[in-house]
């Protein structure tokens, strides 16, 4: 037996990120304009830093509480309170090593092995890498694509549910799509977990980033009520700059406070302090950031998606939120490839469809939250691939 050979099949089936097959093919290549991962090109703001620096140097080092520091808790109360009008006390939040880890900890809080979660596709490849890993088991239900819009068929999500299924995870506004539900589609999927009892996993990192008339994406908690079975993983990656912090949060009815609290012992044992201390300035200072943000994606999304558009052979229209365009180029089939052919041709690095399950063979993706500038560069270079097809 070989030493693979000996290791679990769990592990073993772990599949490798079609998104990363990409970046370790073209990272470091000269003139390179990376669109293929969910960041920006700004790095985290100073304020924050100097939060996380200060407390660093004044000895912040040492083992902490596992839900949170209190400071961090009360502050995402704060933040909840400002954002999405809700009085949550400090007890329905908890502090992860990121928002990938707080989808994993709440897979693992709400499915046994053989347990069916059902989430939809095209979607980001983790959450389905997260159910498998944990022995559930993922149900993909497609998206309906038309016009270049994305929809959600209710009726079809009902029927996906069976004995087995412990979840719905849901992922608005949409990575990769920028599908976004509105208030009756999330009243009427909540309805639908509560005939059935089941939970819901909710991914709302993207809520800002909405192009609509509102401040911010409807939200489960605009429908919920006391006593519903809804989770929430959220990440501090994508508002404030902080991908490499790896610092993320997980909102949940406070009965389910020492559950989470012994899955973080276990496996992370807590966020680094010093880390929380800029969690919390972040969350309390640094809502103009976040708005520079929203506006930086909002004028990048129009000038990529125009630019793309205008070609005449890319049917995908603007997404409705998240920081994503979606794409579908007429003569590409095999996204995979497409994303090769595109990084070695144009340098710009894009994300293949395969990567985001059914549904995604024939789109690449591309983060827009850059400068403008180098947005119109790469817009420019990939119209120009797309019209020699």
């Amino acid at each position: 037996m070989s030493l693979l050979e000996s290791l679990s099949p769990r592990a073993l089936a772990a599949p490798e990120s079609g998104i990363v097959e990409i970046l370790n093919y073209a990272r470091g290549r000269d003139g390179l304009l990376p669109l293929w991962v969910g960041e920006g090109d700004l790095p985290t703001p100073d304020f924050i830093n100097r939060a996380a620096s200060d407390a660093l140097l004044a000895g912040e080092t040492f083992y902490t509480w596992q839900r949170g520091i209190p400071e961090l808790r009360e502050a995402l109360s704060r933040y909840y309170q400002r954002h999405f009008s809700v009085d949550l006390s400090a007890e329905h939040f908890y502090a992860t090593g990121s928002g990938m880890q707080a989808i994993a900890l709440a897979v693992q809080a709400l499915t046994s092995p053989g347990d069916e979660m059902i989430y939809l596709s095209p979607c980001w490849p983790n959450i389905v890498a997260a159910i498998d890993l944990a022995g559930g088991k993922s149900v993909g239900l497609p998206l309906t694509f038309a016009d270049g819009r994305w929809m959600l068929d209710l009726d079809r999500l009902e029927k996906t549910i069976t004995p087995k299924t412990r979840a719905l995870f849901i992922n608005t506004p949409s990575n990769p799509t920028g599908w976004t539900a509105t208030r009756d589609e999330l009243k009427a999927i909540l309805e639908i977990a509560r005939r059935h009892g089941i939970w819901i996993l909710a991914d709302e990192i993207y809520a800002l980033y909405y192009y609509g008339t509102a401040t911010r994406a409807p939200s489960f908690l605009d429908v919920m009520e006391e006593g519903d079975r809804v989770i929430f993983a959220n990440s501090f990656s994508k508002n404030w700059s902080m991908t490499g912090w790896r610092v993320g949060w997980i909102v949940a009815p406070p009965e389910l406070g020492q559950v989470l609290e012994n899955l973080i012992q276990y496996s992370t044992s807590g966020v680094a302090q010093f880390m929380q201390r800029g969690a919390v300035v972040a969350l309390d200072d640094g809502d103009d950031f976040v708005r520079e943000n929203i506006a930086r994606a909002t004028k990048s999304r129009d000038i990529f998606c125009d630019t793309l558009t205008a070609t005449n052979r890319v049917e995908t229209l603007k997404p409705e939120g998240a920081l994503y365009a979606f794409l579908k180029i007429d003569g590409i089939t095999d996204s995979r490839q497409a994303a090769l052919d595109i990084v070695d041709k144009t340098g710009v690095g894009l994300a293949p469809g395969t990567a985001f399950g059914e549904g995604g063979l024939p789109f690449l993706r591309a983060c827009f939250l850059r400068n403008p500038a180098q947005i119109e560069d790469a817009a420019q270079r990939l119209a120009g691939f797309i019209r020699a097809l």
